[in-house]
């Protein structure tokens, strides 16, 4: 560094003021250059291909136009093997041509198509430094899953501390238990989740509060490939059906038994008499009063809200709360969901995406389960209108302490195509309260098109920021590392049961910063679009450094603990006190 006179120095910040040349000549005075235009990263980069997380999507697109070719895959972020670190979980299809017919294309070549398993062997040297790496692990792991895969779940259901997987398909759906030795098995039969059909969405909570996780199965539509019945678009040329064109499919809750059975109770629940045709579902305590609720997205109808009567039974409020319908009091083709408390008032607010032409919808809870649609208001209305969203999530992407807003996108029609249209990803920042699309300046991948479906969120890196993976329909999987979030403060919490192995998903987090400010997060793997994201809860600070006043940690079961004086900018393990 070249020493410059407090004066000299001076009268360089007010020509600095005036113009970029006049300040690159005060600070030549001093005996230095002016440096070069600063380049803005990219805030997310894709590093799928150089970490070896390749993976390819077939959607058995043979130019039939069959149903199912539109609506996967999902994708998970797990811990299979509790080494500390995210692995990743994709859902694969499979072809789809009528038994006795001859595909017009060929099946692709290598791997046997069926869900894919890959190990995250993430090594962090002394200096900080991360060397992201996956390993494919499918073959070693016992996960055998084939068929036209669809959606995956990620729970404890035993709560032996080993994250389990349900994976729905267009077929009959598979529950792995986690055997806690890097390999799982499936007991979908002995286990009585068995559920055949066309199912998308899955989540795990426990409803009745008794420790145990619970299994809700979203059902899409009634469709045979023997009996296909083609549609045309706009223009006369085939193309895949309307949702409209079929009829949708009764859910599924299933009660875990806690001795790893489940029951089926979905008409002893309430849920039976009402569905339609779900894409999307998350669980959270809408009214706050303590006990989980759901919301269905479905596509093209009514979405449901089924508030908890803390009895075993469900009632649907979503008509009367303001969440069933957009604000032109129309049904829409409702596909991804999240809840996620976007405007820090300590209730969690909904985002749904649609189809092109609808715009997302954001709900905005007004406390007791209430909720107003304000997407055009808060600015994501207009910007989301020529996409077709899937995959989405609230998440600090840049830990400034309010959730922004991701979504991939990817339409559903092909439009005389052989495959559907791609669209680029979507990226909002939360300004306070409101919105601003920031696609632009997310990075080169954003500008790449895709089939956008599946997304699941979680730190990837350990390095106290949220990644992304996105799953695309019929096309490579991507890996968007973030490269801004650490440039702020952050509280990584994974919270853990009186035992300190079971993830507690489902508790909230109330963080109360030095200044009195309060941020609530909840621990949790469902939304998105048929994925499963990162139990762990990251709190972004923003530039404030310092002790946290406290922590508070409301617990499944009803019960709070607190914590005071924790240090930021690590992961940190809280564990349920034992019940008095």
């Amino acid at each position: 560094m070249i020493w410059c006179p407090y004066s000299e120095r001076r009268r360089a910040v007010r020509k600095l003021a005036a113009t970029a040349v006049v300040a690159a000549l005060a600070l030549a005075a001093c005996g230095r250059t002016a440096p070069a235009a600063r380049v803005e990263a990219d805030w997310f980069v894709d590093r799928a291909t150089e970490t070896g997380l390749r993976f390819e999507h077939f959607a058995g697109m043979s130019g039939g136009l069959y149903d199912p070719e539109l609506i996967g895959p999902g994708v998970a972020l797990l811990d299979y093997d509790n080494d500390g670190d995210l692995d990743v979980l994709f859902v694969q299809g499979d072809r789809l041509d009528p038994a006795g017919s001859r595909p017009t294309t060929p099946a692709p070549a290598g791997a046997p198509r069926r869900a894919r398993l890959f190990r995250n062997d993430l090594a962090v040297g002394p200096d900080g430094t991360r060397a992201l790496h996956f390993t494919d692990v499918t073959d070693q792991s016992g996960l055998d899953s084939r068929g036209y895969g669809m959606g995956v779940a990620i729970g404890d259901y035993d709560g032996d501390g080993c994250p389990d997987v349900y994976l729905t398909k267009f077929g009959s759906n598979q529950l792995f238990h986690n055997n806690c030795n890097g390999t799982f098995t499936d007991v979908t039969i002995a286990s009585g989740t068995s559920d055949s059909g066309w199912s998308v969405p899955a989540v795990f909570f426990d409803f009745d509060r008794d420790g145990h996780p619970d299994l809700f199965v979203g059902h899409y539509l009634h469709y045979d490939v023997e009996h296909h019945t083609p549609c045309f678009g706009v223009s006369g040329v085939p193309d895949y059906c309307p949702p409209g064109a079929r009829t949708p499919q009764p859910n599924r809750l299933f009660h875990n038994n806690g001795h790893g059975t489940f029951t089926d109770v979905t008409a002893r629940a309430g849920m039976a008499a009402e569905f339609g045709g779900a894409l999307g579902a998350v669980a959270e305590d809408f009214d706050g009063d303590g006990w989980p609720d759901l919301y269905v997205a479905n596509d093209s109808r009514p979405n449901q809200l089924w508030i908890n009567q803390r009895n075993g039974t469900f009632r649907n409020a979503a008509a009367g709360a303001g969440a069933a319908l957009g604000s032109d009091g129309l049904a829409k083709a409702s596909m991804g969901v999240d809840a996620g408390d976007f405007d820090n008032d300590g209730d969690d607010d909904i985002i749904v995406t649609t189809l092109t032409g609808q715009g997302s919808n954001l709900f905005v809870n007004q406390g007791g389960g209430l909720f107003d649609e304000q997407s055009a208001r808060l600015g994501i209305h207009a910007p989301s209108l020529p996409y077709t969203g899937f995959g989405a999530a609230w998440f600090d992407f840049d830990n400034d302490g309010w959730l922004d807003l991701f979504s991939a996108n990817g339409l559903v029609e092909s439009r005389g195509n052989t495959q559907p249209i791609g669209q680029r990803m979507q990226l909002f920042r939360n300004l306070r309260g409101r919105f601003e699309d920031v696609t632009d300046r997310a990075g080169r991948v954003f500008s790449i098109s895709g089939i956008g479906r599946g997304a699941a969120f979680g730190d990837i890196d350990n390095d106290g920021d949220t990644d992304i993976v996105v799953a695309n329909d019929n096309g490579p999987a991507r890996l968007l590392v973030n490269q801004v979030g650490t440039r702020n403060h952050w509280i990584g919490l994974r919270l853990v049961g009186t035992d300190g192995r079971r993830e507690m998903v489902g508790a909230r987090v109330e963080c109360v910063e030095a200044d009195g400010a309060i941020k609530w997060r909840r621990a949790h793997t469902d939304g998105s679009f048929a994925s499963a994201g990162d139990p762990r809860v990251i709190v972004g600070l923003g530039p404030t450094a310092g002790l946290l006043r406290a922590v508070r940690v409301h617990w499944p079961d009803g019960r709070t603990d607190e914590w005071t004086s924790l240090s930021i900018d690590h992961y940190v393990t809280l564990k349920e006190s034992p019940a008095k």
